[in-house]
């Protein structure tokens, strides 16, 4: 009888792992059918910018030639041109300028009014929130050319001053509620410890809350420092020739002649660079922040 038993073994095991095929099969091809998705996605979200680059590294004889030449020498003229011919290094500084300075004034101004907002719940923080979103939903053109006649009026206008303050306005909206829901994330028992120790409310914020932040603050800081590096409308009203900013100029490089638009393709290159490294470089805070940030609002 045992003999018996030890045989049927083997049937009734090779039975019950005959179902688990199809299903390993099918989570396979599912898995390389989404695979397949996303490098068809990731391909077509980087076409424009491998055909940017392949254009401004081409000579400028075949480089819009139509249909494309892909059989070239690879040379690098168009970038020396951009830097030896314009006053590109110049609008790259403004550049940096405009989102350095939007982005610590936007952080100094966000940081306690998220802390108040989050601390102080009320129909007041309420409406200052939903009064805030409105405003960033708003179209840009209606805070761009106010700020365009008071900078026309006050001689502030074509400077790098004016283009932060108008980012500072339209962002500013954005930090307060993403920094709103990092505090809102740290428990209030710190706060009441804090004052408990002596701390007033200004020196809780600075020595608790701020330390306790450091994921947040850097998630909001890289938000604004991009927002700010990439805007064109706002620059483009705000400044003429003095603040001219890199995407301004690269607009006014478009419709030209060909080694100009070679010009334009080089400068959007040395553009997007500095932007992709930055995201390599603070990706880890970026999903930590957002992870932490998106929980509790």
């Amino acid at each position: 009888m045992s003999a018996v038993q030890t045989l049927e073994r083997p049937a009734s095991g090779e039975s019950s792992e005959a179902p688990l095929k199809p299903r390993l099969s099918r989570r396979r091809a599912r898995s390389y059918l989404i695979g397949g998705m996303l490098v068809l996605t990731c391909w077509a979200m980087l076409s424009p910018v491998l055909w940017a680059a392949m254009a401004v590294t081409k000579p400028t004889d075949v480089a819009f030639l139509n249909p494309p030449v892909f059989a070239y020498e690879p040379t690098l003229h168009a970038f020396v041109d951009l830097w030896q011919t314009t006053l590109f290094y110049k609008y790259l500084i403004n550049t940096l300028v405009v989102a350095v300075i939007s982005t610590i004034v936007a952080l100094v101004i966000g940081i306690p009014a998220a802390y108040a907002l989050s601390r102080f719940p009320s129909w007041i923080s309420a409406v200052l929130l939903i009064a805030a979103l409105i405003f960033r939903a708003l179209p840009r053109f209606s805070v761009v050319l106010p700020m365009y006649d008071i900078a026309r009026s006050l001689g502030i206008y074509d400077t790098t001053f004016v283009v932060a303050a108008a980012l500072v306005a339209i962002n500013q909206p954005f930090s307060i509620w993403l920094l709103r829901n990092f505090f809102a994330e740290i428990p209030k028992e710190l706060d009441e410890a804090a004052m408990l120790d002596g701390c007033s409310r200004f020196q809780t914020l600075r020595r608790v809350m701020v330390p306790l932040m450091g994921p947040g603050i850097i998630t909001a800081g890289i938000f604004m420092f991009l927002f700010a590096f990439q805007e064109y409308l706002t620059a483009n009203i705000l400044t003429d020739v003095s603040a001219r900013t890199v995407p301004v100029f690269i607009a006014t490089q478009l419709g030209q002649t060909l080694p100009m638009l070679q010009q334009a393709g080089a400068a959007a290159i040395l553009l997007t660079l500095p932007v992709v490294l930055f995201a390599f470089v603070a990706q880890r805070y970026l999903v930590a922040g957002l992870g932490a940030g998106s929980v509790k609002g």
